[in-house]
């Protein structure tokens, strides 16, 4: 059933218990900040109180000579049906643009053994996949790590702006269990 259809369902099913309708709330005016506006919040305060939220860390990946790759924590499933999920990047990574341009991505979900290559896809400018075991994912070709927890082979489907990130949404077309046992989680600043 689609959203149409399970909005109806809905609407049907409350007007059989007698209940009354909800108008719906107007719509939020969405705009970007301006440059000359401050952030009402400090920085460092931001991130040490958000730092106490527990994620999973994922390496994001995609195809071309060399592939690209970055170590990314901000990482969410968005929707069923579709199939949608849902990473961050910061507007000025370098690794964004080729990710961009092959249209394509693969989020590998990583183990808790492997924090050191979390490290080495955190790092700018350096080799990311030397000594790195991975094989093509099934449907992008983008690479799909050795030894992670699971992968999700996905199409850029939109792109948003947030702030100093952008928010890219990825239609998945393929995805699967991995090897690894437990998940490496990022909390306060360190992998627990």
């Amino acid at each position: 059933m689609g959203q149409a259809g399970t909005a109806e369902a809905a609407v049907r099913y409350l007007r059989s218990t007698g209940a009354r309708p909800v108008e719906a709330l107007p719509r939020p005016e969405l705009r970007c900040v301006r440059e000359d506006e401050r952030a009402p919040l400090d920085p460092t305060e931001f991130r040490r109180v958000l730092g106490n939220f527990a994620t999973g860390v994922t390496v994001i990946t995609a195809p071309g000579t060399p592939p690209a790759g970055f170590a990314c924590q901000s990482f969410s499933s968005l929707s069923l049906d579709p199939p949608l999920v849902a990473f961050m990047v910061g507007r000025g990574s370098g690794t964004w643009p080729r990710i961009a341009r092959a249209g394509v991505f693969c989020v590998n979900v990583l183990s808790a053994e492997q924090g050191e290559l979390c490290r080495a896809f955190a790092v700018s400018g350096a080799d990311k996949f030397a000594g790195v075991r991975h094989e093509p994912a099934p449907v992008s070709g983008s690479p799909r790590l050795a030894d992670t927890l699971a992968w999700i082979d996905c199409a850029i489907h939109a792109v948003h702006t947030g702030g100093d990130h952008l928010i890219v949404v990825g239609r998945v077309e393929a995805l699967g269990i991995g090897e690894g046992e437990r998940p490496l989680l990022f909390h306060q600043g360190r992998f627990i």
